[in-house]
Formats: C-alpha cells, structure tokens, sequence
C-alpha cells in the first residue's frame, strides 16, 4: 500500500529538545560569565563548580545558593544572575516567540508548537494569543511588585533600594527565592525583616500571581473581556485556583500550629500568622524563607517537603509535579473508589493520557528524588537524613529551601543537586523524552490485544 503519511525530517529536533537544550545554553553562558572576575567582589575568578552551581540555580528559578548574593557578588554578577532569573522564569523560548511576533506578527506551525510544548499547553489554539501577553503581563506584575518593594527598600538602602526592589520583584515573580538582603546579615535571606508584613505580603503576591501559570490568568482575562462567569473558565483553571487555594490555607495553619512555640515563639500574633502564610507560600517553589528551618521542627519539614513536591501550576514560573497532578490523582483515586471507569471533575471527564502522563511524573520524581537523596546520604554521611530529602526535593521542585545551607556539602553533592535542579526545571517527562533517541517515531499508538493482569 502507498503510504501518503508526510515523512519526518530526520534533521528537525523536537520542540521537546530544543527547550531543554535553550536552558543549557543559558546555564553555560552564565557560568561563563559568573566565572569571569569582574562578577566577583574579590576580583578574582570563581569556582567553576560553584559557578555552574548558581548559574544552574538562577536559570532553574530555584534560589539554592553556595554564596550570599549580595556578598559575593558585584552589582554585574548579581546583573547576571537577575538576568538568568528571568530568562530561565519566562523561558527563552518566550522571549524568542515575543519578538518573533513583534517582527512578523504571526508564528509559523514550527514556532507554535515550540511554544505549546514550553507552555504545556494541550493545543496550538490559542498559543499564539497566549504568548503575546506573556512578557507584557510579566512586566507589569514585576512593575507593580518593584515599585511597591521600593516604599521598603528606597528608605532602608537609599538609591541602591531601586535596584534591590528590582531583583527582589523579579526573583519573586520568577518563583527564584534569590535577595540581595545580606548587606544586612549575609546568608539571613528573609528572617531579618520578618517583622515587615509589607514586604511579605507583597512578595507572596507576586509568587502566587507568577506561580498559577499564564495559561490561567489568559482565562481569566479573556472571560472578563467577554463578560464570563467564573464557572465559565476553562476545567484546567477551575482546578488550578481551587488546589491552590486549599493548598495555601492548609499549609499555612499547619506551620502556625507546628511551629507557634518554636521557630514562630516570642512573635506577636499577627506576625506569626503572616510567617506562617508566606511561609506556605513560598514553600510552594519561591524558595524566600522567614523561619530558620533548620531549627524547625521535622513534622514542618516534612510538610514542607510535600508542599514543595506538589510545587506550583503548569505554565508558570514555579516547579514541583504541580497542583493540577495532584488534582488528577486525588479524582482518579476517588473514581476508583467510586467504581467509576473514568475520572471525572466539575462534570468533565479528564482523559486517560492525561492520567498516565500524571501517574508517571510523580512515579518517576519520587524514584528520582530517593535515589537523589541515597546519593547525598553517601557522599555527605555527616548530615541527616530528614535535612538531605529536604534538600533533594528543595532542588527538584526548583524551591530553594535548605535546612542546611547547600554550601556546605560536598562537591559530588553539589553535581546531584544541580542536575535534580535542571531536571525539575525542564520537566522530568521532557528530560526523558530529549533521552530518547525513538522520540516521535511512528507506531507507538497501535492497538494491541489485551492482556489480564491481576492488581491489589
């Protein structure tokens, strides 16, 4: 028979590939120029390692860091790595596609998919719509946050707080976790203004705006363009606000209640409870952090830990498997229980390859991160293992978290967090695609007889 199939362009590289490659190309050049020694304070060149460390750190929006950033870092280092935070928040496939519709005005079939692979977004759709608001909403949100940051900074620093509100907006929006407030107390992060609601606030607003995801916000905007109900949006955003949302409440009343006599002990009432909800949101993949959690309890760890795992929303800046799989799980589980055949929400059905795509991301990040952390436990054998898993799940989720400060691990340890950090960034399931030289290839749908197997 006369196969009429169009044939695959042995050359063409999957859109897959081409953004996990775009964020290699970034993580290098940083290093590159992190190594150079007018990026650092001393004058001199930079550990490689460390280099590649807080390059990978910065581009992966995950906020672990070697070095306090103010401290080591002169103003052009720390440009670079405000630079890295946003290439790696937004992708460089965002930026790409912004000033290709800005040149042309329209995306080619070729460019379209590119970007609904980088925006996991189901259909070609709508992307187009989609990215030309991207870097625009982008902006304003950083905008708003900057100048709001800078009633704070501009009084605490003088002129030097514009900048500081500039890369404190920009790593909260990016969901990085990186500051500039160790010209107070180098290594502190957050906790020396942990008496500053203000600042809090304001930087949670940013991290739960950047970490729901464009796809969202794009609905919403457009169902208030046509004058929509909310119950009109789309079942992706329906099930992104609602896990959110829970996930924020619960998080925070837990980390009061676990934490009130210890890490939050000697606040007042309302401080405790504003720690206690930037806390949960920031653990949620922002990576800024309030309490000494290595003075926290290890039920809060643990907590944080699976607040971390779940991370933020698909298309957004944040990591972590996301608040939609773990949706999907739940429902399924709840299907299953119900005697159902498929897994139905909001009187939807969600298909059963979105179900095994969600069963195999979280199968595959926990094998991941316990090998990850077996790893650690070897080659840092001094630390515990509650804090190495934190650490672990800190880099894979791109959070930046750490209860033991990841400078003071060993090199080989530092390797395992950079690739957990890289991985977590591109998306495990993208990262074993770009492995997989069959990628694309045909056949992989047919039908086959089925076979019994019995579960349970």
């Amino acid at each position: 028979m006369l196969d009429l199939t169009p044939k695959r362009n042995r050359h063409t590289i999957a859109p897959v590939r081409i953004i996990c490659f775009s964020f290699l190309l970034i993580i290098l050049v940083g290093t590159i120029l992190l190594t150079l020694p007018i990026s650092s304070k001393a004058g001199t060149v930079t550990s490689p390692l460390n280099c590649l460390f807080t390059a990978t750190s910065a581009t992966c929006v995950t906020g672990l860091v070697v070095y306090d950033t103010f401290t080591q870092w002169t103003p052009f280092g720390q440009g670079v790595i405000l630079v890295l935070i946003q290439l790696g928040g937004l992708g460089l496939v965002s930026f790409t596609t912004f000033f290709t519709l800005s040149i042309r005005g329209k995306l080619g079939l070729r460019d379209l998919r590119i970007a609904g692979e980088h925006m996991n977004f189901g259909s070609l759709d709508g992307i187009q719509s989609v990215m030309n608001t991207i870097i625009r909403v982008t902006l304003l949100c950083e905008g708003i946050g900057a100048i709001l940051l800078m009633f704070r900074f501009i009084p605490m620093f003088g002129l030097e707080g514009i900048f500081v509100s500039v890369f404190m907006a920009v790593s909260a929006y990016c969901n990085a976790g990186f500051d500039l407030l160790g010209q107070l107390e180098p290594g502190a992060n957050l906790t020396v203004i942990a008496d500053d609601w203000f600042v809090q606030l304001v930087l949670a607003a940013l991290i739960i705006v950047g970490g729901l995801g464009f796809i969202v916000f794009h609905d919403i905007f457009t169902s208030r363009k046509h004058h929509e109900k909310v119950h009109n949006l789309m079942l992706h955003s329906k099930i992104v606000l609602i896990t959110t949302g829970l996930l924020l409440l619960i998080g925070t009343v837990l980390i009061f209640i676990l934490e009130y006599n210890h890490t939050l002990s000697g606040k007042p009432l309302w401080e405790k409870a504003v720690n206690s909800f930037f806390s949960s949101t920031t653990a949620r993949t922002a990576g800024f952090n309030v309490i000494n959690y290595g003075e926290a309890v290890p039920l809060t760890k643990m907590l944080t830990c699976v607040l971390m795992f779940i991370g933020a929303s698909p298309g957004g800046t944040g990591g972590g498997v996301k608040t939609s799989t773990l949706f999907v799980l739940l429902m399924t589980v709840y299907s299953v229980m119900r005697g159902f055949e498929d897994t139905t929400t909001f009187k939807r059905r969600v298909g059963r390859s979105t179900i095994y795509k969600a069963i195999a991301l979280v199968f595959f990040s926990i094998m991941l991160l316990t090998i990850s952390t077996i790893l650690l436990m070897i080659f840092d054998s001094d630390q515990s293992g509650l804090n190495l898993l934190f650490e672990t799940t800190s880099a894979f989720s791109t959070t930046g978290l750490s209860a033991i400060g990841s400078g003071n691990l060993s090199a080989p340890s530092k390797i395992v967090l950079i690739l957990l950090m890289y991985i977590g960034r591109v998306g495990p399931i993208s990262f074993i695609l770009t492995l997989n030289s069959t990628y694309g290839s045909k056949g992989k749908n047919m039908t086959l007889p089925e076979g019994k197997v019995m579960v349970g």
